[in-house]
C-alpha cells in the first residue's frame, strides 16, 4: 500500500468539516469534542488498538451505548473482522460466532456503504434479527469508512444513551470521524504491513542460519515448522516430504500436541498432494468442511495455508500453517509472504543439503584414506615383522624363545585381524557401522583371540545383518563377549566356535536368532559359580528368547557349548 500523503490527509478532513459550517450552534459547541476525538483516533499505530479506539470514541462522541466495526473482506462479499464497545465479555462469549456480514443490515451496508440512520432498525426490511443472548437494539447509525477511497468497512453505532434518536449532529459528527478513522487506518495498515514483513523477513534469516549451521537434518525441518507457525499466528506448523507413492507424509510438527500428527500420511490420490508436488499452493478457508482435506487431522482447523517447498524446479515438500476453527483467514498479504518464506525456507534446505553432502564426502575421503594406509603400510610392515620373526624362531635351538617368538607372531596374526576389521568398518557409510552385527561379532571374536592365544572359528548362517534389530543385536554381542569371557576365565579351552545363525526358530514357531559358542575345555564343574549363566539367561528372557548350556565340542562331548537366542 502506498504512503498516504499528509496534504490528502488534510483535504479529506477538511472536505468533511466544511459540512459542518452554517450549523446550529450545537456542532459548534461539540466541535472541540470532535476535535479531541479526532485527535485520540490518530493516536497510535498499532491496528487492533485503533479499531478499538475508534470504537469507544464514536460511542462518546454520540452519546451511543454500543459501537462497532466491521472490517469488510477482501473479496468485498462479507466481513473479516468485528471489533465491538459497550458489549461485555461475557455477553459476547454468550453471542458465540461475530457476525458474518453474508445477511441482514450489516451485508446490506456491505454492498451499499452509504450512511444509514434508523429509528428503529428491528423494523427495518434488511433486518435478520439478533442471535440468542444479543443486547435488545432498537436505533442505529452507519457509517461507512474508507481508506484511500477503498472501502475498508462500516462504523455502527446503536442505542442512544437517553433513548432517543441519533440526529442530523450526530451523523455530521460521526461521518468526519469516520473520515478522520481513515485516514488512521491508513497509516496503521501500512504500520502494520511494514512490522508483518519484517517479521517474516527475520523469520527466513533464522531458518537459514539454523539450517546452515550444520545440524541434524530433522533438527532443521523442525526450526521450519516452529519459525513458520510463529509467523503465520497458525495453531500448527507442519512440513511433509513425498513418500515413494507419490504422497506426502508429516515428518516435523510444531503444535501443542505434535505427536498424534507425526508420520500422517496424505495419499498420492488426494488433489492436494498432487497440486503440492506440482509446485503449487493450496489455500483452505476451512478444513473441517473442504473436501479436498481428506486426513483425520483436517477436523481440528479451519483456515490453512498448504505451500510446496520447491527451489530450482524441485519440490522437497510442503509446508501447512493451519490456524484453529473459527480463526480469521489469511489475508493475501499473510499468503504472499508465507509464499516468498516457504521458497527461501526450500532453498535454505537445499543449501543446508548441498553443506553436508560436501561434508560427508570430506568424511569419506579422510576414512578412504586412512583405510588405505593400513592396509598399504601397517599390514605390510606387520607382515614383514611376522616373517621376520618366524625366521627367527627356526634359527633359535632354545625352546623357551621358540615358545615366546610364536606367541609373538600369533598376536601380530590377531592384531592384523583387528586391523582389517577396522578397514572393513572404515569402508563402510558411517550410518551402516553401528548396525553391522556381522562387524561387531567379528571384533568381539578378535578381541577373545589375544587373551585365549588363539582365534576361535565362527560362522554366520542367514542374513544377520539384514534380520537382527539394533536391541537384540545389542544384547547378543553382550552374551558373546560373556561366553568367550567365561571360556577364557574358566573352561582352559584350546578350540572355540562361534556360530550366529539368523534362520533358526523358537519353539512356539516365531523367528529367532541363536549364538551358539561352544568350547573343548573342562565342561562346568557340579557346584560352580553361574552367575554368567544367569545373565545370560536374563538377557535372553527379557527379548522373549532362552538360554541354555550343554555337551561342548570335546572328546566324548567335552567342554560346553552355551546357547543363547532371541526373537527377531
Amino acid at each position: 500500500m502506498p504512503e498516504q500523503d499528509p496534504k490528502d490527509s488534510l483535504e479529506a478532513a477538511t472536505q468533511a468539516t466544511r459540512s459542518l459550517q452554517g450549523l446550529s450552534t450545537e456542532i459548534t459547541a461539540r466541535i472541540p469534542q470532535l476535535l479531541e476525538a479526532m485527535r485520540s483516533v490518530g493516536a497510535g499505530l498499532e491496528l487492533h488498538s485503533t479499531l478499538d479506539r475508534i470504537c469507544e470514541t464514536a460511542a462518546e462522541l454520540a452519546h451511543s451505548r454500543y459501537a462497532a466495526i466491521g472490517v469488510v473482506d477482501e473479496e468485498g462479499e462479507g466481513l473479516s473482522d468485528f471489533v465491538t464497545y459497550g458489549v461485555p465479555d461475557e455477553v459476547a462469549d454468550e453471542i458465540g460466532r461475530r457476525p458474518d456480514g453474508h445477511r441482514g443490515l450489516l451485508g446490506a451496508l456491505i454492498h451499499d456503504p452509504a450512511p444509514v440512520r434508523l429509528a428503529d432498525l428491528t423494523a427495518d426490511p434488511r433486518f435478520a434479527g439478533f442471535p440468542p443472548g444479543h443486547p435488545p437494539m432498537r436505533t442505529f447509525l452507519g457509517v461507512p469508512i474508507r481508506v484511500q477511497g477503498e472501502i475498508f468497512g462500516n462504523l455502527y453505532l446503536a442505542e442512544k444513551d437517553d433513548d432517543g434518536e441519533f440526529n442530523d449532529y450526530d451523523l455530521h459528527m460521526v461521518r468526519v470521524l469516520a473520515t478522520e478513522a481513515g485516514i488512521a487506518i491508513g497509516n496503521a495498515r501500512l504500520y502494520e504491513a511494514a512490522r508483518q514483513r519484517e517479521r517474516w523477513i527475520d523469520g527466513s534469516v533464522a531458518v537459514t542460519t539454523a539450517l546452515l549451521s550444520g545440524g541434524d537434518a530433522d533438527d532443521a525441518l523442525s526450526v521450519v515448522a516452529e519459525q513458520a507457525r510463529r509467523l503465520a499466528d497458525s495453531a500448527a506448523g507442519i512440513v511433509l516430504l513425498p513418500t515413494e507413492d507419490g504422497g506426502l507424509e508429516i515428518v516435523a510438527v510444531s503444535a501443542d500436541d505434535p505427536t498424534s500428527s507425526l508420520g500422517v500420511i496424505i495419499g498420492p490420490e488426494s488433489p492436494v498432494a498432487a497440486k503440492l508436488l506440482g509446485g503449487e499452493a493450496v489455500f483452505v478457508d476451512d478444513s473441517a468442511t473442504d473436501a479436498r482435506m481428506v486426513t483425520r487431522l483436517a477436523p481440528r482447523y479451519g483456515p490453512s495455508m498448504l505451500l510446496p517447498l520447491h527451489s530450482g524446479g524441485r519440490v522437497l515438500g510442503a509446508l501447512a500453517t493451519p490456524r484453529a476453527r473459527g480463526d480469521r483467514p489469511f489475508t493475501e498479504t499473510e499468503r504472499t509472504l508465507a509464499t516468498q518464506f516457504a521458497s527461501q525456507a526450500a532453498l535454505a534446505l537445499m543449501m543446508a543439503e548441498a553443506q553436508r553432502d560436501r561434508e560427508r564426502l570430506a568424511v569419506y575421503e579422510d576414512r578412504d584414506r586412512i583405510a588405505r594406509d593400513l592396509h598399504d603400510l601397517v599390514i605390510q610392515r606387520l607382515f614383514a615383522t611376522g616373517m621376520m620373526l618366524e625366521s627367527a624362531q627356526r634359527r633359535s635351538v632354545v625352546p623357551e624363545v621358540q615358545t615366546g617368538i610364536g606367541r609373538a607372531v600369533d598376536e601380530l596374526d590377531v592384531t592384523i585381524q583387528e586391523i582389517r576389521t577396522a578397514i572393513f568398518a572404515l569402508q563402510q557409510e558411517p550410518a551402516e557401522a553401528p548396525s553391522g552385527l556381522r562387524t561387531r561379532v567379528l571384533r568381539e571374536i578378535n578381541m577373545a583371540a589375544v587373551p585365549l592365544g588363539f582365534k576361535p572359528s565362527h560362522r554366520f548362517l542367514g542374513p544377520v545383518d539384514a534380520l537382527v534389530g539394533e536391541l537384540t543385536g545389542k544384547n547378543l554381542i553382550a552374551a558373546l563377549r560373556e561366553a568367550l569371557s567365561n571360556a577364557f576365565r574358566h573352561a582352559e579351552a584350546s578350540l572355540i566356535d562361534v556360530v550366529v545363525d539368523a534362520t533358526a526358530t523358537l519353539p512356539d514357531g516365531r523367528d529367532a536368532v541363536r549364538l551358539s559358542v561352544a568350547d573343548d575345555g573342562v565342561g562346568i564343574p557340579e557346584g560352580g559359580r553361574r552367575s554368567g549363566l544367569r545373565n545370560l539367561a536374563r538377557r535372553a528372557e527379557s527379548l522373549g528368547g532362552a538360554s541354555w548350556f550343554g555337551p561342548g565340542i570335546g572328546e566324548d562331548g567335552g567342554g560346553t557349548t552355551v546357547v543363547w537366542e532371541a526373537p527377531l
